[in-house]
């Protein structure tokens, strides 16, 4: 009995956090997020680089949650510095940068979770929570450019010239029923080519969509 009450007690160890974030409004929900749930402890909470560099060399998180852009250096100086001191510590890095360059750099310095900013479907806690149980949270447009870099392939895919004008509605902000009214042809025809268009192109999102006709030169 003695056991299992033990282990259920280290089951119940709530997870140090230290939180670098320089918008203000962004580190104060995270303050409060991580001080009015019990299975969190938020160790530290700092708004810039020099305060968290302090931090890291003085203190041992479960976790760092980090931002890249900061008013006085970059997240991937602490990230490294992390990694360095504590490698066991888990990384995650919330930024709204989610460029294939950032992305790569961040997780070759250490970071082993990325979720974006805007990202509504990502919850903090439950990343978090899954970072420290073994996983790697990362936002689906983060996980595209991995796609991309892992699979160099998958940035020379070639559209139809059928699944180009759909790229170009949905980019638009056309629905999917507007685009079958539009194109005279069944909403299931155009609903095919949009999976096929997001399954070819590693993206989820109409805001992925926008990109991506930005970057073929149709918008």
């Amino acid at each position: 009995m003695i056991n299992h009450h033990s282990s259920d007690t280290a089951m119940r160890n709530p997870i140090s956090i230290i939180v670098v974030e320089d918008d203000p409004v962004v580190l104060n929900r995270f303050m409060t997020l991580f001080t009015t749930n019990p299975a969190f402890h938020l160790l530290a909470a700092c708004s810039n680089a020099t305060s968290a560099r302090s931090v890291i060399s003085s203190a041992v998180a479960d976790v760092l949650l980090t931002d890249l852009g900061l008013p006085d250096g970059n997240g991937l100086e602490l990230i490294r510095q992390c990694n360095a001191l504590h490698p066991d510590t888990h990384i995650m890095v919330i930024s709204v940068f989610g460029d294939e360059k950032h992305v790569i750099t961040a997780i070759e310095a250490g970071a082993t979770g990325y979720i974006l900013k805007d990202d509504d479907s990502m919850e903090v806690e439950q990343s978090i929570q899954q970072l420290c149980a073994g996983g790697a949270p990362i936002s689906p447009a983060v996980a595209s450019h991995l796609l991309k870099r892992l699979r160099p392939e998958a940035a020379e895919v070639k559209l139809t010239k059928a699944e180009m004008e759909i790229l170009l509605f949905i980019a638009k902000g056309y629905t999917a029923q507007e685009t079958a009214d539009l194109k005279h042809v069944s909403y299931h025809t155009v609903t095919s080519h949009i999976k096929s268009i997001y399954r070819k192109l590693h993206i989820s999102t109409r805001a992925e969509a926008v990109h991506e006709a930005v970057k073929r030169h149709l918008l």
